[in-house]
């Protein structure tokens, strides 16, 4: 990498929206260039003191179920072309998990997360805001079938916690900060269009 520092584009939406999608096809249509993902789910605190029944009632969409600081200073370092510790967290257990990911530097930075432009400081460091507007029902349709297929969940669970916190969290937290956005995607992934745009603005980074 040259002294040029990184570019650091966030990606942000509800859960369901298509943000992870969007940027892990980013990611693999750009395969062999200098671009790293950084997921802000990686950021969630670290709850092993707690009992499994507690962690599993907290709330994951509050903007305090993140290590904000944490996220900021490591996306700052990367910025400045240094290495960082990625955290890994682990969904069965609903903590972090004892191992990280070391992750150097990029000439563009991809980071997606539900609360990405929540917090002030976040935002100003990253330089292209993307907002994902996809229709609550798709959204809830996608949750559903992930955290049952890939996270250990239960049909039940996975609506009760959708009811009593994904949905108002989202319309509290999230829907709020499309206004900071520089680019709104409608419909994720199924938006070729606006993906393509977005693809092409990054390449014109790496060049």
């Amino acid at each position: 990498m040259s002294n040029q520092s990184s570019v650091i584009i966030g990606i942000a939406g509800g859960s369901g929206s298509g943000k992870t999608t969007i940027s892990n096809q980013l990611f693999q249509d750009l395969i062999g260039e200098s671009v790293t993902i950084i997921p802000q789910d990686a950021y969630y605190k670290d709850q092993s003191d707690m009992p499994m029944e507690k962690r599993i009632k907290a709330n994951y969409d509050h903007p305090d179920s993140f290590e904000t600081d944490l996220l900021i200073s490591d996306l700052l370092t990367l910025k400045n072309g240094g290495s960082i510790n990625l955290p890994v967290y682990d969904y069965n257990q609903h903590t972090r998990s004892k191992e990280v990911i070391p992750t150097k530097s990029a000439q563009v930075i991809i980071v997606e997360g539900v609360l990405l432009f929540v917090d002030e400081s976040l935002r100003n460091i990253l330089d292209i805001k993307v907002y994902v507007d996809t229709d609550d029902d798709i959204r809830f349709i996608r949750r559903l079938k992930r955290d049952v297929s890939q996270r250990g969940r239960t049909v039940d669970g996975v609506i009760s916690q959708y009811l009593d916190t994904v949905k108002p969290m989202f319309h509290q937290f999230v829907e709020p900060t499309k206004r900071y956005a520089n680019i709104i995607i409608p419909e994720g992934i199924t938006n070729k269009v606006g993906v393509e745009m977005l693809k092409t603005k990054i390449e014109s980074f790496l060049k």
